[in-house]
């Protein structure tokens, strides 16, 4: 019994906390994405804002309406049920200090996913990524060691490339991808290929390469109507 009754204790409320998680994760995409959002005057919204935001809609009740401006409060009906320990007492006890927000911008050089998608490369302005970091701080579970001084803290973030990269027409759009200025697709060094061994009889290779022949308002044929 002692080492079962702490075992039955336990995995229920490992499975809360991954809950917990699972809820950061999902909050943390909403803060990047509404941080990227304008005001109807045009500024953006503040983190205090996002919060109240942030703390009813996703560690709340979630049969709880959505309402502009609704504040969550620390009593049942505002609560998450499922989110207590053996005894019954919510892990979640503040709200208010139990759940932070933060936002800001980045810079894409100072993050290795900038890299990877060449925001360089590609002309994009670096001050167009957006961090949401949300942070969860359940209680320790008083006589359930080691609970009782876990100290856990839940942190997620995520990051939003906000800016649409949206091209003035189809001559636009080829000029950005095929004028040697994107990091993720060489094309000038795969023309050049396609100049010379491209060029071979089309008894060698048919039909010949045509690297960098962008034509992106082209439909395929099996898209279309009938088929090809």
């Amino acid at each position: 019994m002692l080492v079962l009754v702490p075992l039955f204790l336990a995995i229920p409320l490992l499975g809360k906390y991954q809950d917990l998680a699972h809820m950061s994760e999902s909050a943390a995409r909403y803060l990047a994405f509404e941080a990227t959002a304008a005001r109807a005057d045009g500024g953006r919204r503040t983190d205090a804002e996002l919060a109240q935001e942030v703390r009813r809609r996703f560690f709340g009740n979630s049969d709880a309406a959505i309402k502009t401006g609704d504040v969550a409060g620390d009593f049942a009906t505002h609560r998450n049920p499922l989110w207590v320990d053996h005894s019954g007492r919510p892990l979640l006890e503040h709200v208010e200090t139990d759940v932070a927000v933060r936002t800001r911008s980045l810079r894409s050089g100072s993050q290795p996913a900038a890299l990877i998608l060449g925001t360089s490369g590609f002309g994009l302005p670096d001050s167009e990524l957006h961090e949401g970091v949300v942070t969860v701080r359940p209680r320790d579970i008083a006589n359930l060691p080691p609970f009782d001084a876990l100290g856990l803290e839940i942190r997620r973030h995520q990051v939003l490339l906000a800016h649409g990269w949206a091209a003035a027409g189809a001559d636009d759009l080829a000029d950005r991808i095929a004028g040697g200025r994107a990091l993720v697709y060489p094309i000038a060094p795969l023309k050049l290929l396609g100049e010379t061994v491209g060029r071979l009889p089309p008894l060698v290779l048919d039909p010949a390469m045509r690297v960098g022949d962008i034509k992106p308002d082209v439909v395929p044929c099996d898209r279309l109507e009938g088929g090809c």
